[in-house]
């Protein structure tokens, strides 16, 4: 139920408004294009080992491709979260598809494997900006009774992605028989695709609740009522005043990053730390997880290089079938709820991949990874809503950003520490153990929130951006 405070804020209209085609096209618009940003990390997994043997690459040289990538995601969600909050939510949602688009076209083309990772490097600021610019979006644009479903479907897109890339593989590889020109034609529809979303979102609006954190009020009321008209239904005619919690420095059109970063920090320390340790725990162990099984799992197995897509086809089944189960129960549950249990259910499968790994049986590895890859997916996808609901409007794509590149921190350290640490001193099972304890961190940073935070659920995101304070400190 709407408080007082949502009932009477001339923007409340947008919390009650009722769901609508234009709500099904924004929610479609922001999806497909994390779908090919998914697209694009599984099919450069998938298509490594042709890369390796057309350029003669070690197996540094093929590591370095996926560390470059990760490093470029870091870069994407910190620099274009702060462009986010500072020119606007739909410029970010046009150029960051453009410049993931663009430089995929130029890996499809590059001649040589230096120019490739640096076009891999450039593809991935635009995905690591597609993290902050959809995340930071989407709450701000839905209804409130909505919006926690309809964030996390547009997460799910994310397996569907993976699964047309294991498509995508197993149709060129097999049709095409020089593979130097399918991995290329791969990319080229990656490309293909992202253009075409980003002259599909380009009818999306502007956030009407950064505009007003801009000070631009006679703009966010245009923007708010064009809403509301998209949405069928006629304006109530109220003024484009600011919320009593809004404060003036947020109009503060010079602010650099370092100002946003430093209020962060000062001002939000354990909203920062949440959604960076819960992006850090599903980073370590959903990366690790599939890092581990491509290079010591899988070879044991004697699955064939021509069956893999395959197996991760099937994986992403399980993947999309525990997405959508956590979005179905995310706003009845709760974030306090279904947050730590998803992480805690994600702990326990990773720990039961040891015993099926064990075996060496390809169908019972298959049964393990489809079980952890569900829950895995449910941990994650309930976490990017809950921690991009915490921040305040003006800081809200920019600590997206911190907590991502955080997150990526885990994910490319998950190879080393997984593999060439954990594995020599406590074998197979006890990396899976690892990752285990990986994904409990996230579950226990939780507590602190569930105790004193906002339940997100049917809460305005204003609620939720007011300060609460964890004995005595504030967040």
């Amino acid at each position: 139920m709407p408080t007082d405070s949502q009932t009477t804020s001339p923007w409340a209209v947008l919390d009650t408004l009722r769901w609508s085609r234009f709500h099904t096209t924004m929610t479609l618009a922001l999806g497909i294009g994390w779908l090919f940003d998914a697209f694009e990390v599984n099919l450069t997994g998938g298509l490594l080992g042709i890369l390796k043997a057309q350029w003669h690459l070690s197996n540094g040289q093929a590591s370095l491709i996926t560390s470059l990538w990760l490093a470029g995601i870091m870069v994407g969600a910190v620099l274009f979260g702060y462009l986010a909050d500072r020119f606007g939510r739909k410029k970010l949602f046009l150029l960051t598809l453009t410049v993931y688009s663009v430089f995929t076209l130029c890996s499809a083309l590059s001649p040589g494997f230096t120019l490739f990772v640096v076009f891999r490097f450039l593809t991935a600021i635009g995905v690591g900006a597609e993290y902050s610019a959809i995340n930071g979006a989407i709450g701000e644009l839905l209804p409130v009774q909505h919006r926690g479903r309809a964030a996390a479907i547009v997460m799910n897109f994310w397996p569907v992605g993976a699964m047309l890339a294991a498509l995508v593989s197993i149709l060129f590889l097999n049709l095409i028989p020089q593979q130097a020109i399918a991995w290329r034609l791969g990319f080229a529809l990656g490309a293909a695709g992202g253009l075409f979303v980003a002259y599909f979102r380009r009818v999306l609006p502007e956030s009407p609740r950064w505009l007003l954190s801009r000070g631009r009020l006679e703009a966010a009321g245009k923007a708010r009522d064009g809403i509301v008209r998209s949405a069928g239904q006629q304006p109530d005619g109220r003024a484009a005043i600011p919320w009593p919690t809004m404060r003036s420095r947020t109009h503060d059109r010079a602010r650099s990053v370092i100002v946003d970063l430093r209020e962060l920090l000062s001002r939000y320390p354990y909203r920062l730390m949440l959604g960076a340790t819960l992006d850090l725990s599903e980073a370590f162990g959903y990366y690790g997880m599939f890092t581990f099984l491509a290079l010591a799992v899988l070879p044991q197995v004697h699955i064939a290089n021509s069956h893999m897509p395959w197996f991760y086809l099937l994986g992403n089944v399980g993947a999309l079938a525990g997405g959508l189960l956590m979005a179905w129960k995310f706003d009845r549950l709760g974030r306090k709820r279904t947050v730590p249990l998803f992480y805690t259910l994600a702990a326990l499968t990773s720990v039961l991949m040891a015993p099926a790994a064990a075996t060496h049986s390809p169908s019972l590895v298959l049964i393990a990874f489809m079980a952890a890859n569900f829950c895995a997916t449910g941990a994650w996808t309930s976490a990017y809503p809950t921690f991009s609901e915490i921040f305040p409007t003006h800081l809200r794509s920019t600590g997206i950003g911190v907590s991502v590149a955080v997150g990526r921190i885990g994910a490319i350290a998950s190879g080393p520490l997984l593999v060439a640490v954990s594995r020599s001193a406590w074998g197979d099972a006890g990396v899976f153990g690892l990752m285990g304890l990986l994904w409990l961190v996230g579950a226990l940073a939780m507590i602190p929130w569930g105790r004193w935070g906002i339940e997100g659920a049917g809460v305005s995101l204003e609620t939720i951006a007011q300060p609460v304070f964890v004995s005595g400190g504030g967040c």
